[in-house]
């Protein structure tokens, strides 16, 4: 099969990510003797900085990781949970309906730097100072501004000017868009991340007290300081067309750490595949393979339209239980062992038909039957809250809304076999104001809850959001394998399950599986602001053919036809029983890379 670039095989190690930069900077700790966990936080702050409208150190990161000193799959969650103030009372004495996609009020802990010291103090082997240099050079000294941030931040100039006046600050310096492909640079990030490893430094040479003082320094020191007088000093408009302040505060900052956890697990033919649990939408893509063990998808080829409505059908039913039941664990009561058993899986597989189902059609577990009916009797209520505008956080086709962000992914494997797949997110210059200190903003999480009572993902103080972000270790034959992602919102999972079926049921390598045509539906509830769903939608490149999209709409698919190579992120690891290390990227948008040697 031709491919845009080719897979990449070595021996040595693998680094992928969504932007070239990042991709090199995590190699070159590889090529100094670092592990795959020193590669990978290398190259998600690098990320930061070359990819702003898609992450922020403001953000937060679901991390799933093999470790050969443990001998483990474990999952680290860098998601930070809502404040302490962050109640239904509070959000509704502000007049709100929903939660505003944008501004302060949307804030929830930030998550991502405490996640990273944690992974680097435990697995990884290398300095802060390592870790941290080569996002300090290109804040300092500058990067190549990608011509899609330059044409975000052109599309908010007037805004941020006018609205918020810290962010146009550095994004719109002198009241210029920063042109495509020139240097652009955040010196203040850069100062705050050389303050971080200065007070980090301080505690003497040893590697594991620097880390120590580092986490201090931004939850219990000068980071957590600035957030909290940023946001109780300034009310900022957002999209609920109001000015709000934040309710986040250093208490908030200080009493939050970021832990470990089980993964959750499918098995799935030879393959078992680790996720992240129901504080994200990780189990969505298990209880899909859960649902399609029921049907001959080896039979159906990769491009074909029985492939493509199979796989959607079962999605769609999926979501639906994510709608239903998902919510964070440690305050809502999941049942997770139901929705992923195998009666479940094929009791829901009987309702896939030849057409397409325009219903929201969750299951039922004995024992929820009430939260179910209660979710199903306030979705109407609840969809009609929002608006008709655009659907979903934005795909590669289309920025729909340019006050919305998306988000990146890094994977590394390294010659000893650990790996680690991660999702960084959150914290997008559009998403909050820059805090002029430091250089960057906060993230708006906290509008993935409902402003009502009595669902799983209602609001509340100290509730994980339940995210977008779902990032996948894959084993085979009981051996750690494979790990990839992809950014996208509600269709990171989506992405992800075309990927790894054309990869395990076809036989296609990680290029090939990632250059096939993708799709994806925006049938049920958006994650995010203002939570609309679009029934039987199903956006899909013209790529399939046009005898393929004949046949889907025939059987009932709304079609959104996307030009070629418009849909998907993905990046992809993996490490063979002999040593052998492969690894690639998408060729959409032309800035996502894989190094390995």
């Amino acid at each position: 099969m031709f491919t845009t670039r080719p897979e990449l095989i070595g021996t040595f190690g693998a680094v992928t990510s969504t932007h070239w930069l990042a991709t090199a900077s995590g190699m070159s700790l590889l090529e100094r003797g670092g592990n795959a966990f020193d590669a990978g936080i290398a190259t998600a702050f690098v990320l930061q900085v070359v990819e702003p409208h898609l992450v922020g150190p403001g953000g937060e990161v679901p991390i799933v990781f093999y470790s050969k000193k443990t001998g483990r799959i474990e999952v680290l969650c860098g998601q930070g949970p809502t404040p302490a103030g962050a109640t239904i009372e509070h959000y509704r004495s502000e007049g709100l309906t929903l939660v505003p996609g944008n501004g302060l009020l949307a804030a929830v802990i930030p998550g991502s730097f405490d996640a990273w010291m944690t992974l680097l103090r435990d697995h990884g082997t290398m300095s802060i100072r390592d870790v941290l240099e080569p996002a300090i050079y290109y804040a300092e000294h500058g990067h190549p501004l990608l011509q899609r941030i330059s044409n975000t931040i052109a599309g908010l100039k007037d805004f941020f000017e006018k609205e918020w006046p810290t962010t146009a600050a550095i994004y719109v310096p002198n009241g210029a868009v920063p042109q495509a492909r020139r240097l652009f640079r955040n010196e203040p990030l850069a100062n705050t991340w050389k303050r971080v490893l200065k007070e980090a430094e301080s505690a003497g040479p040893d590697r594991e007290r620097q880390i120590e003082k580092a986490r201090e320094a931004f939850y219990k020191g000068f980071v957590a300081e600035a957030i909290d007088r940023f946001a109780r000093e300034n009310a900022v408009i957002d999209q609920s067309g109001e000015r709000h302040r934040g309710v986040i505060n250093a208490d908030d900052m200080a009493g939050w750490q970021a832990s470990y956890e089980a993964p959750v697990a499918l098995d799935y033919g030879d393959w078992r595949v680790n996720k992240i649990g129901p504080w994200g939408q990780g189990p969505v893509f298990l209880q899909t393979l859960s649902i399609l063990k029921n049907f001959d998808l080896a039979s159906m080829g990769p491009r074909s339209a029985e492939f493509v409505h199979t796989m959607t059908e079962a999605m769609k039913l999926a979501f639906a239980d994510r709608e239903a039941y998902y919510g964070d664990p440690a305050q809502v009561n999941v049942p997770l062992d139901a929705l992923l058993s195998d009666a479940y899986g094929t009791e829901r597989a009987k309702l896939i038909g030849h057409q397409a189902s325009r219903d929201l059609r969750p299951g039922t577990v004995p024992g929820f039957e009430a939260q179910v009916e209660r979710f199903m009797s306030s979705l109407d209520r609840l969809s009609k809250v929002g608006t008709a505008s655009a659907a979903n956080e934005p795909t590669t086709a289309e920025m729909r809304s340019a006050r919305r962000g998306d988000t990146v992914h890094v994977d590394a494997i390294d010659r000893w076999g650990n790996m680690m797949a991660a999702m960084p997110s959150g914290g997008w210059f559009q998403s909050s104001p820059v805090i002029p200190e430091l250089g960057f903003g906060l993230n708006t999480r906290a509008q993935m809850f409902w402003l009502e009572e009595g669902l799983p993902t209602s609001l509340a103080p100290g509730k994980r959001p339940r995210t977008t972000l779902t990032p996948t270790l894959a084993e085979k034959d009981g051996e750690p394998h494979m790990v990839f992602g992809t950014p996208g919102g509600d269709q990171q999972e989506q992405w992800q399950l075309q990927f790894f079926l054309r990869h395990v049921h076809h036989g296609l390598n990680l290029q090939e599986a990632i250059d096939t045509p993708m799709s994806h539906t925006g049938h049920f509830p958006s994650s995010f602001y203002p939570r609309e769903r679009r029934p039987a939608n199903l956006t899909i490149e013209e790529s399939f053919g046009e005898e393929v999209l004949a046949d889907l709409a025939a059987r009932g698919h709304e079609l959104e036809r996307s030009p070629e190579w418009t849909i998907g992120r993905l990046v992809a690891a993996s490490r063979d029983p002999d040593g052998l290390i492969h690894a690639a990227a998408t060729p959409r948008l032309m800035q996502a890379y894989a190094a390995a040697r």
